[in-house]
This record gives structure tokens, C-alpha cells and sequence, in this order.
């Protein structure tokens, strides 16, 4: 792997042929120094090069190995990850682990052993029979609207999961939901769609940064884009801040400015 940006002494083509270790990856992907009130919300997508974010339905096809080290890295940086309900259900989502290789720099960062993950459903239609809802190394949070079916909400308790209401009707504000997170301390926010979760963030204005993996594919057909739904009245302009390439495959970093 090698930097293109910024330029380092990792630019050089002479280390391409090298894999970076998991703290060398962990420093470029650092989330910012926050205050004491503050909260980050990044997001980790992965496009074709004709702009689809999936194919055949998921992700898995057009990543790579690196990409899923990537990945993996951005997880255990992270005091939450924030996905939707379909992609729950497409990806097959489990539980985050524990990894032995971020162990020492989370609890350095006063971080438990892996990421809480937060699903974000209006409709509660999860099934939590699944390990992601009955063994956990920390509750899996549920962030509905007030409205949320009585029933669904009370079968997320009971199967131990956490039920965050972030929203007056039935379905969920972003800007609420990423608040409600920070106040019970999850301040490093991580979401991995999908593209519906991350248009309504980047719609909310609440995306700080986008960590976008260019695969050099193509794929044609009508796969979705990284994000979609309601549009923005001007678009956001992001800064880049980091962009890593290896066997073809660029590794994205964008900030908000």
C-alpha cells in the first residue's frame, strides 16, 4: 500500500508492495482530537467505478482484501457503528468483535472492547433471534421513533437490546439519532449504510466524514449509489484528507470543510 495524499515518506512507490500494519492503518483513519461535548460521524462506503455501491444486493463483491482490513480498522476505532434495518438484513450483520491487535490503543482511548452497534429502524421489523440482538459484547442499541409497534419494541428488550427513541412520529431524525448516541457516550460514530441511512445523514447535515473505497470495477445494472433519498438544496462540499491506493483500489478519506 502507498499514500498519494498527503504526500509522506509512504508516497513512494518503492513501499507499495508493503502491507501496512493495523496501527499504521489505525493512525491514518484517527478520528480528530474531540472536545468534551463534541461527536464524529464518519461514514465507510465502497462504489465501482460506474458509481454502484453494490452488487447483487451487497457489498461483499466488490471489495477486497485490504478494503475489508480497512474496514475491520475503522470498526475498532469506533465507539458505535450505525447501520440500517435493511442492511441488517442483507448483510447478514453480526455483533462487533473484540480484536487483540486494537486492544491496547482502545483502552488507551477509554473504549470497551469492541463497538456497540445501533440499528435504525421506523418499522422494528428485525429479527432478534439473531446474535447480533441476543449475544453481544455490549447491548445493541435500537433507535426507532416514538411511534414505533408497541409489540416490536417490546420484543427488542426482551431478546436484551437497547431501544433509543430518536424521533417524535414514526420514524427517526438523524440529527437526534446522532445526538442520542453522543449523550450515552458513543462519540466516535461509525455508519456503514446503507445508502438510504447515509443519504438522510448527509440530507440532515450531520455527515462529518465520508471514507469512500474506490473499486476498480464496473458493474452496469441498477445498483444503488452510496447514498440516496431526499437531496440537498446546495451540495456539500467535503476537503479530502487522505487517500491511499493498492492493487488498484483507492482508499478514500473526506472531511467536511
Amino acid at each position: 500500500m502507498r499514500r498519494l495524499f498527503p504526500v509522506t515518506d509512504q508516497t513512494s512507490a518503492a513501499g507499495s508492495d508493503r502491507e501496512w500494519s493495523f496501527d499504521e492503518l489505525a493512525e491514518a483513519y484517527a478520528y480528530p482530537v474531540l472536545d468534551a461535548d463534541a461527536h464524529w460521524l464518519r461514514a465507510n462506503m465502497v462504489s465501482t467505478l460506474d458509481g454502484a455501491a453494490q452488487h447483487d444486493g451487497r457489498s461483499q463483491p466488490i471489495s477486497g482484501e485490504t478494503d475489508m482490513r480497512i474496514f475491520g480498522t475503522l470498526r475498532a476505532l469506533a465507539d458505535v457503528v450505525v447501520v440500517g434495518a435493511e442492511t441488517v438484513r442483507q448483510e447478514g450483520y453480526r455483533p462487533a468483535r473484540a480484536r487483540e491487535a486494537f486492544a491496547a490503543r482502545r483502552s488507551a482511548a477509554g473504549q470497551g472492547p469492541a463497538a456497540a452497534i445501533a440499528v435504525i429502524t421506523a418499522s422494528m421489523d428485525l429479527d432478534f433471534s439473531l446474535p447480533l440482538f441476543t449475544s453481544p459484547l455490549l447491548p445493541t442499541l435500537v433507535l426507532t421513533g416514538a411511534g414505533a409497534p408497541a409489540e416490536r419494541v417490546a420484543a427488542a428488550v426482551e431478546a436484551g437490546a437497547e431501544v433509543v427513541v430518536a424521533g417524535d412520529g414514526s420514524a427517526v431524525d438523524p440529527a437526534r439519532a446522532v445526538r442520542e448516541l453522543a449523550a450515552r457516550g458513543l462519540r466516535r460514530q461509525l455508519t456503514e449504510g446503507g445508502p438510504r441511512l447515509l443519504g438522510q445523514f448527509v440530507a440532515a447535515d450531520v455527515l462529518d466524514e465520508l471514507c469512500l473505497t474506490i473499486s476498480p470495477t464496473m458493474t452496469a445494472g441498477g445498483a444503488q449509489r452510496i447514498s440516496g433519498g431526499p437531496s440537498v438544496t446546495v451540495p456539500h462540499r467535503l476537503a479530502p484528507a487522505c487517500v491511499l491506493e493498492e492493487a488498484g483500489f483507492l482508499f478514500t478519506s473526506y472531511r467536511r470543510i
